[in-house]
């Protein structure tokens, strides 16, 4: 699980073919569901950049598209030269970029937060830069804030290290990690529209350049709550994803966020990866002691690993990773109710859950936490959520049964109490959702219908 003081780090987080269902049984109304479109309660907005037309409609510096299955951006004639000291190493070194800005988007959802997300390849010596930029409610206009600078390597000669950026606000928002918080939402400030900005890097003179696949945000106004209504069953499914523990990793690479024990979300994502028939070659995982179980959840830890947040639990890091894999996509976004979950996995689509709560709060879990990530890969014929726990003492032992109701509050409220009694934050429905790049047609008119396209 992420460490304690997760939830000081956020405001929201305290941090192939493998579809056969061992049973199936889906009511009418949910089998229909995929197809509805979303709710206008959802307080949650989803935009992403990906197709070709998308990229044509942003301004380019330097950039060009490329057209093909996987439209993307790419740098063309770099737009200039600029100079990067990296704060994780010292050092310093001069590169070429170019950028490419987005059209302005006006948030269905005038939001309190947004997390921005994106797929994208970064060849040896390249990298990329994604920020934000957004109007309030007011008018006023934020400064251009870092989302994260990213790349897909951690070679000490070529790559940077992949790092979140601390301590930037400017007195009205500010960046926890990777998300955009609005400071004192009880003033009733909003942001209303944003636009991204996609800087590409790489070693001048080469030819190498980074491809990005899909860019975009999650902007959200979930509102305060410590409990949520409770919803009806209506799916009975279960996903057959691996079974990857943490726990079994504790004190291995303590470099990467003081080893396994703090490996939640690496772990849910390597075990979501490889259910899509994706996993790490043996030349990626040479690196790993051969002694050590599981070599692939060491690999994802690594390549996960944010070094300013010093910690494997960055969300869009996460979503990023999965996307290196062949024709996977991934996304950051939030979920409005535990039905929305159901049309998911009805179509065959695991979610990586995020959510804090006391011991007591969640019967079989056996663990409090403030911020954990757990895949949820069905539901039992009573409703309840089964899960993949990477909290557990063994890869036999990951797959749990949690109580519908239980798992359902302490997942989807923004406001608990800790074991102090002080109230903090929730989570309020953060997942991650990670699909092939040409979904079905059931799994994409189920992604649309919470907002993902």
């Amino acid at each position: 699980m992420d460490r304690a003081d997760d939830m000081s780090r956020r405001t929201v987080l305290g941090t192939a073919a493998a579809l056969a269902a061992a049973a199936v049984t889906v009511s009418p109304a949910l089998a229909a569901a995929p197809a509805r479109r979303p709710r206008a309660d959802r307080h949650i907005d989803n935009r992403f950049w990906t197709s070709q037309p998308d990229w044509s409609a942003g301004t380019a510096a330097g950039t060009r598209v490329v057209a093909g299955a996987r439209p993307g951006v790419v740098i063309g004639e770099p737009a200039g030269t600029t100079d990067y000291t990296d704060p994780h190493t010292g050092k310093k070194a001069t590169w070429e970029y170019a950028r490419w800005t987005s059209p302005v988007h006006r948030s269905t959802v005038p939001a309190t937060e947004v997390v921005a997300s994106w797929n994208a390849r970064t060849p040896a010596g390249t990298w990329l830069q994604v920020e934000l930029q957004g109007t309030y409610g007011d008018q006023a206009v934020t400064p251009w804030y870092v989302m994260g600078r990213w790349t897909s390597g951690d070679d000490k000669e070529t790559d940077i290290r992949r790092t979140s950026v601390d301590d930037q606000t400017d007195g009205k928002s500010s960046i926890y990690t990777d998300t955009f918080s609005i400071d004192d939402p009880a003033t009733g400030l909003r942001l209303v529209s944003y636009r991204l900005r996609l800087t590409l890097y790489r070693r001048p003179g080469s030819t190498a350049t980074p491809t990005v696949w899909r860019l975009g945000a999650m902007a959200s106004a979930v509102p305060d709550r410590f409990t949520v209504p409770a919803s009806a069953p209506g799916l009975a499914k279960e996903l057959k994803v691996p079974r990857y523990s943490q726990e079994i990793h504790a004190g291995q690479y303590p470099e990467y966020d003081n080893g396994g024990e703090a490996w939640c979300s690496p772990t849910s994502s390597q075990m979501i990866i490889e259910y899509w028939g994706r996993k790490p070659t043996p030349a990626d995982l040479a690196w790993v002691d051969p002694s050590y179980a599981d070599p692939q959840v060491c690999h994802a830890a690594r390549f996960t690993f944010d070094y300013q947040y010093n910690g494997c639990g960055n969300w869009p890091f996460n979503a990023a990773y999965a996307a290196t894999y062949k024709d996977l996509q991934g996304v950051v976004t939030r979920l409005a109710s535990l039905t929305e979950l159901e049309s998911l996995i009805a179509a065959g689509i695991p979610a990586i859950t995020s959510q804090s709560f006391l011991k007591e709060e969640l019967t079989g879990a056996g663990y409090g936490t403030a911020g954990h990530l757990m895949t949820v890969i069905g539901f039992t014929a009573a409703g309840d959520v089964i899960a993949n726990d990477p909290a557990s003492p063994s890869d036999p032992a990951v797959r749990r049964v949690y109580k519908r109701r239980e798992w359902e509050n302490i997942w989807l409220r923004t406001k608990r109490k800790n074991a102090q009694g002080k109230v903090v934050s929730g989570t309020g429905g953060v997942c991650y959702l990670y699909f092939p790049a040409r979904p079905s047609e059931r799994q994409r008119k189920a992604l649309a219908a919470v907002g993902v396209r």
